[in-house]
């Protein structure tokens, strides 16, 4: 069995990083987590009862959009950031945009509810990449334990928006309610990260001097965030779709896309466990791809007579989502490092799965059924597949010369 691949650490600085990685910091890291997808779950929710409200349709697209634009645009600021602060008071400032932003936008009116949703998307965006650098720094060896970790839990924290704001907004008489209590737990993530702020470390805050834009590595890590984001929000956007058009019900449509979702829980906390412990994880990638194109070629081919099988198999195979999390501290080989790879993948990764949703749309219009769009869906394993053994080589970004010829360091 391989051995795991692990950051190299000094040796004066591994005693204080791994006592810091205790069980506050870790419940810390967590509930941080958990707020990561709230904003947008939770709008969701309550998308069709604003329509009732009078706010427009065209308003209500901007909304379901403004999170993945926010996502590749300010997160891309994130590494100015952690270059003026550090990775630990960037992550603190990310969590009072999104309760300021929680706040907003339960205020009056429909610019309120917009510019209040951007904010705290931008927040998200922020803490979207430095999470991993946070987990880079604070807890070097368990990378794998902690990337699972903390994607459970994001998922969690996205099935309870989902399922708890209406019941909120019920109790409390109002859709203020239940979109603004949200912003108590953002509080409270930012009140248990605060101990953990510290001044700017500017050894760990200088940029290293060799680009990843030079590097296939890097490149590589970044489509595979592409293709599996593609893969997650066409999933969360057309599943429903394509089983009420297979003939189930609007509830049993939510309900398969709800299963999807909640089987994915388990494999997001196994796999990068799994990955830290691997020496090359392209195979691991590759048979989550199988899965998941699997659960799209049986939509293709008989969406109705295993509908259960194929959302289990789509939620299996995201894991490749958290895999690809892992890869941004293991490829790399300092805080700085982590944090300017996780801001370029992210960035545009999410960019290039920004226009998935909308081509399947288009597919679906122009050949009227869901074959077509299915068809490219499997044929994406490759493209998935191809870049997840290329990121998943035993290399870090300047330490082998990224050649893949040499082993970690």
């Amino acid at each position: 069995m391989a051995t795991s691949v692990h950051d190299a650490v000094a040796p004066g600085a591994a005693a204080p990083a791994r006592a810091r990685g205790g069980l506050g910091l870790t419940v810390a890291v967590l509930l941080v987590a958990f707020n990561l997808r709230l904003a947008i779950t939770s709008l969701g929710a309550l998308l069709d009862h604003l329509g009732d409200l009078g706010v427009s349709a065209a308003t209500q697209g901007l909304l379901t959009s403004l999170p993945v634009l926010c996502f590749a645009v300010v997160g891309a600021t994130a590494m100015a950031l952690t270059r003026l602060v550090g990775v630990d008071r960037g992550l603190e400032a990310a969590l009072g945009l999104l309760a300021l932003g929680l706040v907003l936008r339960v205020l009056d009116g429909t610019p309120a509810l917009i510019a209040g949703t951007a904010v705290a998307c931008a927040g998200i965006a922020l803490a979207n990449v430095l999470i991993p650098a946070i987990v880079k720094e604070h807890f070097p060896e368990r990378i794998g334990m902690m990337t699972g970790a903390y994607t459970a839990v994001l998922s969690l924290g996205s099935a309870a928006g989902a399922a708890v704001t209406v019941p909120i907004a019920d109790a409390g008489g109002s859709w203020r309610v239940g979109l603004g209590a949200w912003a108590l737990v953002a509080v409270a993530a930012a009140l248990a990260w605060a101990p953990y702020c510290r001044r700017r470390d500017p050894q760990r805050s200088r940029p290293r001097g060799a680009s990843l834009w030079r590097s296939p590595t890097a490149w590589a890590v970044t489509l595979l965030f592409g293709t599996q984001s593609l893969y997650a929000y066409v999933m969360m956007s057309w599943l429903p779709s394509l089983y009420a058009d297979a003939g189930f019900s609007d509830a049993a449509a939510g309900l398969l896309l709800a299963v999807s979702i909640a089987i994915g829980v388990p494999f997001f906390f196994l796999a990068p466990s799994l990955a830290g412990r691997l020496r090359h994880q392209g195979h691991l990638v590759l048979a989550l791809t199988l899965v998941t194109a699997g659960g799209w070629a049986g939509l293709w081919l008989a969406p109705a007579g295993g509908a259960w099988l194929w959302a289990a198999l789509l939620g299996a195979g995201g894991a490749v989502f958290p895999v690809t999390l892992s890869f941004f501290a293991l490829r790399t080989t300092s805080t700085a490092d982590t944090a300017s790879l996780s801001t370029m993948a992210q960035s545009v990764g999410y960019l290039l799965a920004a226009g998935g949703p909308f081509l399947v749309g288009v597919l679906h219009d122009a050949s009227g059924s869901w074959a077509l769009p299915c068809a490219l869906l499997v044929g994406l394993g490759v493209v998935q597949a191809s870049a997840g053994y290329v990121a998943g080589r035993p290399v870090r970004i300047g330490a082998d010369s990224d050649s893949g010829a040499g082993a970690a360091r």
